[in-house]
Formats: C-alpha cells, structure tokens, sequence
C-alpha cells in the first residue's frame, strides 16, 4: 500500500494544503489539536471532491444505464460469434461506438478519486512515521499526531503494535475498538448502496449476464474493504466512510427523482407522481415533464411500468402531451380537433327512409 501511495506523491501538497485550509478553520472552533478539528478537515476534503466529481457521476449514471440497455445485443453478439473471438470484439466495438456508450465511464468516479485517497494515505503514513509531508509543517505534524477521534490517532492502524499505538499515545484496545467499528460500517455503506442498486434501480425486464455481475460485486465490494481496511489509518477510514455515505445518499436521489426505465424504483416514482397529477391536476416541476415527455415520445415501446401509467392517466380522464404535461381527455381532443384545421367533423348518417318507401319494393326497369 506505501509503494502505491507513493506513486500519487506528486499530489499529496495539494491535498496537504486542503487539509490545512480546513484544520484553520475548524481548529477556531474546537481547538488546534482536536481529533474533531482534524477528522472534519478529512470529511470537507471528501465533499469538496464529490462535489467536483458530480459531473463524472452524471456521466456514470448514463453509461451504467447505457450499458443495461445494451445487454441483450451483447448477448446476441456473443452467441453469435462464440467461436470467432475477434469478431466478437470487433462487433462489440462497432456497438460502443453507435450507441455512444463506453464500459469505463461507470468507473470514472472511482479512478478519478483514486489519486486523493491514495494521497491522503501517504499523508497520514507520513504523520504517523512523524515525517512533514507537503504543506504540513513541523507544528502541524505535532498537532495532528496529537489528534485523536474517540480515542484513536489520526494515523493509527488496526495492525500497529501496542508500541507503536504508545508512541501515538493511544492504547491498541482503543485503536482496534475504533478502527474495527469503523470498518465495519464502510463494509456495510458499501453493501447497503449496492445492494439499494440492485434491488430498486436495475431493469428487471431484462435478465441478462451484467445482473449476475453486479451481485455478485455487491459481496465482494465489501469483503475487499473489509480485508484492506485494517491496512487503513483511522483517516483514511474517516475519508473512505465519508466517501461511500456520500455515494449512497446520492444513488438514494437519482433513484427516487430519475430511475432506471423498467425498475422496482420506477414503478414506485410514478404511483408517486400518478397521485400528484390527481391532487393538482397537472404536472409540476421540470424534472417530471421532462420524465412524462420522455414516456409519451416511447410509444409502443412503453415498458410495463410506463404503461401502467399512462392506463391509470387515462382512467382518470387524463391524457399526458408531448410538452411533459397533462390534459383532461376532453381538452387534449378539443386540442388535437383545432390542430387539424377546426372542429372535427361529424360523420353524415343517412337519412331514414318512411315507412311506405321502405315497403314499396323498388321499381323494375321497363322492357322496350
């Protein structure tokens, strides 16, 4: 972990220098040398980086999705070209490259934060060894080494020695309690927001070989975290929970404002805004136009979801428009009537004949 820490060294000053900025502010609060002081400067560095990296998790969003809705091609590619892996890959390039979708972007949040967390390691490795490292001057070193969180140092580890704990001046039962707590709750943050993933924001319409990975992704996320976590000083556990509470109150948003077509989670937003159309007659808000836009512009190929929907709207004498908004039947006709030139015209019925006509039989043509 130190070898490939080091590799990322070049960014440790500015992630130093981060840190800082935020000890000086919450050092006026609760003291220079608090674990809280510290332990807050690590949180507002992993916010400050999440917030950053929002584009890329946009960009996530829509290559994961991307990627669901490929599936069933991939899988048709496959068995295809089973026995011509060449052709395969070539096939599954030309696929990418159409549809605009590419595999790594559901990685890019992760790689992009690779370097801070790694940096932050080295920094607080470098505490620990009671080495300054970047901006982290010989009176901050001696403040952060001095900062505990519930009793634990800062750069303490759930495998250092009970000496090296002593020289931190901490305890090894208070470092492994704190550090063993702490791992856990990272390992269950991890599986909470993958399993909230697989449960409510994944197409279930579609069986197909990216479901089984995912699950199995959601055990081993956990166990890796758990295993190289003991391996991780307090602050980098403080960096890395904080990282993955902030990841699963954000998937737990787009899941309730923007699901996946298809899934438990969609079905569940528009039951939700079916009974805000019947309370306010209409739809409100941006974002849900532009979800009730999209459903319309489907057509046919509506999911089951989206069309129980639109026969529930329909129920209720709605129609939803084109525009993201939605009518009363009656004026989404009166509507379309006016578009075509007027009102609509009414079908000529025949005119019924009296009874003495209808008996009359008809006439036959004369003979010349």
């Amino acid at each position: 972990m130190d070898t490939i820490a080091s590799l990322f060294s070049f960014i440790t000053t500015p992630v130093s220098w981060v840190i800082v900025q935020f000890h000086s502010l919450y050092g006026a609060i609760f003291g220079p040398d608090s674990g809280w002081a510290w332990g807050l400067s690590i949180v507002s560095l992993v916010v400050l980086i999440r917030i950053c990296l929002i584009p890329l998790f946009v960009k996530q969003i829509k290559a994961t999705r991307g990627m669901q809705a490929l599936q069933p091609k991939m899988k048709a590619i496959q068995e295809r070209y089973k026995n011509d892996k060449q052709r395969q890959s070539e096939e599954m390039m030309k696929l990418y490259k159409e549809t605009g979708t590419n595999p790594l972007s559901s990685c890019l949040p992760i790689i992009a934060q690779s370097p801070f967390f790694f940096a932050l390691y080295h920094v607080l490795s470098a505490i620990a060894n009671g080495q300054t490292i970047g901006v982290i001057n010989q009176s901050l070193l001696e403040s952060a080494r001095q900062a505990h969180i519930f009793g634990a140092p800062l750069a303490a580890k759930f495998t250092d020695s009970a000496a090296k704990a002593a020289s931190l001046g901490a305890s090894i039962t208070d470092v492994r309690i704190v550090t063993a707590v702490m791992i856990v709750l990272m390992s269950l943050s991890q599986f909470y927001t993958q399993r909230q993933l697989m449960a409510k924001n994944v197409d279930l319409s579609v069986k197909t070989p990216f479901m089984q990975q995912q699950k199995m992704l959601m055990y081993i996320f956990p166990l890796i975290f758990a295993v190289m976590g003991i391996n991780f000083p307090v602050g980098v556990l403080v960096y890395w929970l904080t990282t993955n509470v902030w990841t699963m109150g954000q998937q737990m948003y787009v899941i309730n404002q923007n699901p996946t077509p298809g899934s438990k989670a969609q079905d569940e937003y528009l039951t939700r805004l079916l009974k805000h159309v019947s309370t306010h007659g209409n739809v409100k808000g941006r974002s849900k136009k532009k979800i009730v836009a999209a459903i319309v512009a489907k057509g046919p190929d509506r999911n089951d979801n989206e069309r129980k929907f639109i026969t529930a709207l329909t129920k209720q004498g709605m129609a939803a428009q084109a525009d993201g908004s939605v009518m009363k039947s009656s004026e989404a006709t009166a509507d379309a009537d006016a578009a075509s030139g007027g009102v609509a015209t009414k079908r000529q019925q025949p005119k019924r004949q009296t009874k003495s006509k209808r008996q009359t039989p008809p006439s036959k043509p004369s003979k010349k």
